[in-house]
């Protein structure tokens, strides 16, 4: 996918205008380029009026559609770069969430962050690298118009430039598709950086270690494949010169013992020739952006591809849930969950069991049983490989698995906290916010106006009674906790096992918790254990 197919996708009438506009600004431009080498060379019989008028005619010509060309493409260039950037961003939250955790995040900020904005770099460029195009394209008519044997000459010498010159465009794009490569390695690295701080300032040998051997390693190569592909650009634009002015060259002193020329068709010519310096030495020095651009495209084309094949059915608008629902049945169902090692991979199920309207379950086992797993399995993030997900009898598929998400609301363990109380349409939402901060013991750090909240500078533990607030305001009928009282105090902790649980519960909510906290574990309806991707057991604590 290149820009000019990029940019017809985004809108074939604008680019069409654009051109017509921009060919015309280069056609006036060139007969400027006429009319001054006539009015240099004019004969008393030429009369001057006329050359003035017309020269003030292209000119205006010239003004305008050059605006024109460039205001259309501005527009247009804008608008291509929203659309990439908002179709990427739709298909990463359309793709399937496995998928999404097997590309990391750094494939995916890379594609987001810099491939759009080498992409944009460059349909910024488009404006002046059309109207250079057009004044190239007009000067070659006038030349032709002067004499189509010279134009035989410079169509000949042009063919041997561009053949010397395309090992050099090959050689340099060949290398800054390395140093992108190089730079989805460096954003991996640059997450590890701010990930990892306090790890690594514990430890001295890990820090060097990281430093020299990972990013400095990694950023020397992404420089080294920079600088060379950069450096065989600036020898094709040097070379470029050299032969362009050799050209002008022949046409001053060789052309003349060749063919008969009088002195008004050698100005022209070396006129045109000048004038053509300045637009042929902008459209070679936008090559480096308009490669970095093609390639950034294909790595955005094959992320496109990647997340296409994974892609979810989405429902625009989810039909309302049912919060007078009976069971969630899972029959024989199975995950693969794999690693950072392609030959490792960690097998969640089969899982029989079901959920009730109403109770507490916890959900319990050591550190790699599969419990996160299970909760994005529960909650429809993870598409079961094999058996079913039956919600009253209905079969969860990708017709309505939008649906069925929409019964949940869970605050994971990596969860993420939103400045904003997004997608709560609420007309009380402010004084029902206030009223749960309170509860949470929040009211004296945090304010909520607008649905903003004042603040999220807070301890990990303050931070998740925010996300807890904002499942409390989407009261959906299924609440899932990974982990939730991991980082509370104790007096909170005692308070979110012995009041907020049950009081969720009282509201007729299924609450679902994934805890290690074996002293509540009484607090529970039930308990069910994992142990290596499996149900060890599933027991009743106390009567329904």
């Amino acid at each position: 996918m290149n820009l000019i197919a990029f940019l017809i996708r985004s809108s074939w009438q604008m680019v069409t205008i654009a051109i017509i506009t921009g060919f015309l600004s280069g056609g006036s431009s060139a007969g400027l380029i006429a009319l001054i080498s006539t009015a240099a060379s004019r004969t008393q019989s030429t009369p001057v009026t006329l050359i003035a008028w017309g020269f003030a005619g292209l000119a205006i010509v010239a003004l305008v559609t050059s605006i024109m060309s460039q205001m259309v493409l501005i527009r247009l260039a804008q608008n291509a770069v929203l659309q990439l950037r908002m179709r990427l961003s739709r298909q990463i939250l359309a793709s399937e969430l496995s998928h999404l955790e097997q590309l990391g995040n750094s494939r995916l900020l890379a594609s987001l962050i810099e491939d759009i904005q080498a992409v944009a770099n460059a349909v910024y460029q488009m404006p002046t690298l059309f109207i250079n195009l057009a004044i190239v394209f007009g000067c070659v008519v006038y030349i032709t118009w002067l004499s189509w044997i010279v134009l035989l000459m410079v169509v000949s010498l042009a063919v041997v430039a561009i053949a010397s010159c395309q090992w050099l465009l090959n050689r340099g794009e060949k290398m800054l598709a390395l140093a992108r490569e190089d730079e989805d390695k460096i954003f991996q690295h640059l997450g590890t950086l701010t990930a990892g701080i306090k790890e690594l300032k514990l430890h001295h040998q890990r820090r060097q270690v990281f430093l020299e051997d990972k990013l400095q390693s990694t950023s020397a190569n992404f420089r080294h494949h920079n600088v060379t592909g950069l450096s065989f650009f600036a020898v094709t634009s040097s070379w470029g010169q050299l032969i362009f002015f050799f050209a002008l060259g022949f046409v001053l002193f060789t052309l003349p013992n060749l063919l008969t020329v009088n002195q008004q068709t050698l100005s022209g010519y070396i006129l045109t020739f000048t004038y053509l310096v300045v637009p042929m030495d902008n459209i070679i020095g936008k090559l480096p952006l308009l490669s970095k651009a093609s390639i950034a495209l294909q790595k955005i084309e094959s992320l496109g591809l990647s997340l296409a094949s994974r892609t979810e059915k989405v429902n625009t608008q989810p039909p309302a849930v049912n919060s007078h629902w009976h069971s969630l049945k899972f029959r024989e169902v199975t995950h693969t969950y794999y690693t950072d090692k392609e030959d490792s991979s960690f097998i969640l199920g089969p899982i029989d069991l079901t959920i009730y309207p109403q109770e507490i379950v916890f959900i319990v086992g050591g550190n790699g049983s599969g419990k996160s797993t299970l909760a994005k399995l529960i909650t429809g993030l993870y598409i079961p490989e094999n058996g079913k997900v039956l919600l009253d009898g209905e079969l969860i598929n990708e017709q309505n698995r939008e649906w069925y998400r929409q019964y949940f609301s869970v605050v994971f363990a990596d969860f993420y906290l939103f400045e904003e109380l997004l997608g709560l349409d609420n007309p009380y939402l402010d004084k029902q916010a206030q009223n749960y901060l309170r509860q949470l013991q929040l009211d004296h750090k945090v304010t909520i106006t607008n649905g903003q909240l004042s603040t999220t500078a807070l301890s990990q533990g303050q931070r998740k009674r925010l996300a807890l607030l904002t499942a409390y305001l989407e009261d959906r009928p299924i609440y899932l906790f990974d982990e939730w009282a991991a980082d509370q105090d104790p007096v909170f902790k005692d308070i979110f096992y012995t009041q907020l649980l049950p009081e969720l519960k009282s509201r007729g909510k299924t609450v679902l918790v994934i805890s290690h906290d074996d002293r509540y574990f009484d607090l529970a309806d039930r308990i069910i254990k994992l142990e290596y991707g499996k149900i060890a057991y599933s027991k009743q604590t106390s009567t329904r």
